[in-house]
């Protein structure tokens, strides 16, 4: 897998290819921002009667309140709970039952609060009321309207993301349901109802377990990333710590979106058959009215140096999964083009040197790739490479296999061959890579929650021509070392040799 935001490059195609230039293709782009710091992008494309939409927040789960992980992804799921007019038979009433719900759960709560002086018949007593004033609530839900009316109105491609830096809803729809959007994106994000809380945080629930089954992959990169990050955000999934969601409440919901879910930090990106001026006269009326409110603060968490290399270790009957992480800055950094070169060099396709050493020639890996930035890239990241080691072969084989590669890559320049066979690769990917309206709302939305700037996707190939062997060579031998790095590996429960006092030997 190439980093994201060169895979953001490479989802651009024909595009490059029919404009040529920036200049170009800025003529088909119309951008404003209304009074209350709302930004919207307009792509004008004709050849089809769709347009996509991308609504992209500048929020995360790296920016889940401390002991509230995963509030970032169950707000996710809140906005397709419709609005007080869509997703309600009587929202009044509802709003009523909703309340008596948080009342219940605060006496609930209280009672639990008093630790050993806890009455825990009357704890016992207020949860068989509290759900009783859920199903009350819920009787007064139309399940799924919100999603009903976009599907009936030929919507294609619902669905929405929570990474670690930010959240994304996407959709398209027939030019001639435009203003339907306006109305429903509008709604949802001007009068959240926050409806069915607590089912869908059971539902949150049963997605981490099946993610992190014990033994899986999934548990494997959560430890890995919790492993290598002792105190920025990035160390917590996505989907929170179980008994961190387990406490959500409506109440941190609101105050989440109250908080992140302001204009000037939220940017939309329409691309299709569409007229701008259309589209900014339906922005102002259906969006206008969302008070503006400040930014909310930056993470200030500043991870801490590492002063030697870690490793996790997960028991697992399957066949074993290796990850190497090495820290790298964040995508601000000047030599982010360079991690994304070094990439190609090392894991882009069969030339690369991963494949033709360890799959090819040695034959103990299935497998090797390495992502550039991981768990994501805004804030200081990791290189990591993944490895699949062959039947009948170890970690060990692989991880001795991977070092010795790496330092040797770090101590010789690379070839002029290699480093234009890789910026060639880059560009034929961007020309084969089919062109697609929301492929580019995605492109143009990310870009701009990133940097403040679309024009950031003309730049990515310009700073990836710009880097040379000098670079390739200065950055890996900074970032391939031993005190840097993170190692985690699944193994058969036999085979972890024990430690002194009984614990497990934490290096493979």
């Amino acid at each position: 897998m190439i980093g994201r935001r060169l895979t953001l490059v490479l989802l651009l195609a024909p595009a490059f290819v029919r404009a040529q230039d920036l200049k170009e293709f800025e003529k088909k782009v119309t951008e404003f921002t209304l009074a209350n710091g709302l930004h919207f992008t307009v792509v004008e494309r004709h050849e089809a009667p769709v347009v996509s939409f991308h609504t992209l927040v500048n929020a995360g789960s790296a920016d889940d309140p401390a002991g509230e992980t995963g509030l970032a992804h169950m707000f996710e799921h809140m906005a397709f709970k419709g609005t007080e007019s869509i997703g309600t038979r009587n929202w009044a009433a509802e709003k009523k039952a909703l309340q008596d719900v948080e009342d219940i759960y605060d006496r609930m709560e209280a009672e639990r609060n008093k630790g050993p002086k806890a009455d825990q018949n009357k704890v016992d007593y207020l949860r068989i009321q509290l759900k009783q004033a859920i199903n009350v609530a819920q009787s007064y839900v139309e399940s799924n309207e919100y999603t009903r009316i976009i599907e009936e109105n030929g919507g294609a491609g619902l669905n929405a993301d929570t990474s670690f830096d930010y959240t994304e809803y996407y959709y398209s729809l027939p030019s001639n349901r435009i203003e339907l959007w306006f109305l429903l994106e509008s709604q949802r994000f001007l009068h959240p109802v926050f409806r069915e809380f607590y089912q869908e945080r059971d539902v949150v629930q049963e997605e981490n377990r099946m993610r992190n089954q014990p033994g899986s992959e999934g548990q494997l990169l959560r430890d890995f990333v919790a492993t290598a990050f002792a105190a920025f955000p990035y160390r917590n999934p996505p989907g929170g710590w179980p008994s961190d969601v387990d406490n959500l409440r409506r109440g941190m919901a609101q105050a989440f979106f109250d908080k992140y879910y302001v204009p000037a930090n939220i940017n939309l990106a329409i691309v299709g058959d569409v007229d701008p001026a259309q589209a900014r006269r339906l922005a102002e009326r259906y969006f206008g009215p969302m008070p503006a409110r400040p930014l909310p603060p930056l993470i200030h968490t500043v991870e801490p140096a590492q002063d030697g290399p870690k490793t996790a270790i997960v028991e697992s009957k399957s066949q074993p999964l290796f990850a190497a992480g090495f820290k790298r800055p964040g995508q601000d950094d000047t030599d982010d083009p360079v991690y994304e070169v070094i990439s190609l060099i090392l894991s882009g396709g069969r030339t690369s040197l991963f494949y033709k050493n360890m799959v090819q020639e040695k034959k103990i890996a299935l497998e090797v790739e390495a992502v550039p930035a991981y768990p994501s890239s805004r804030y200081p990241n990791l290189f990591v490479i993944f490895v699949a080691p062959a039947v009948g072969h170890t970690v060990e084989e692989n991880q001795k296999a991977m070092e010795d590669l790496l330092a040797q890559f770090a101590t010789q320049k690379v070839d002029a061959e290699t480093l234009q066979r890789v910026k060639t690769q880059a560009r034929a990917a961007v020309i084969r890579r089919l062109d697609s309206n929301s492929g580019l709302a995605s492109l143009l939305a990310s870009n701009y929650g990133s940097y403040g700037d679309w024009r950031k996707l003309f730049t990515e190939i310009d700073d990836l021509n710009k880097v040379t062997a000098e670079d390739v060579e200065r950055v890996a031998r900074n970032c391939f070392v031993a005190q840097n790095r993170t190692v985690a590996f699944t193994a058969l429960p036999h085979t972890l040799r024990p430690a002194p006092g009984g614990a497990k030997e934490n290096r493979p």
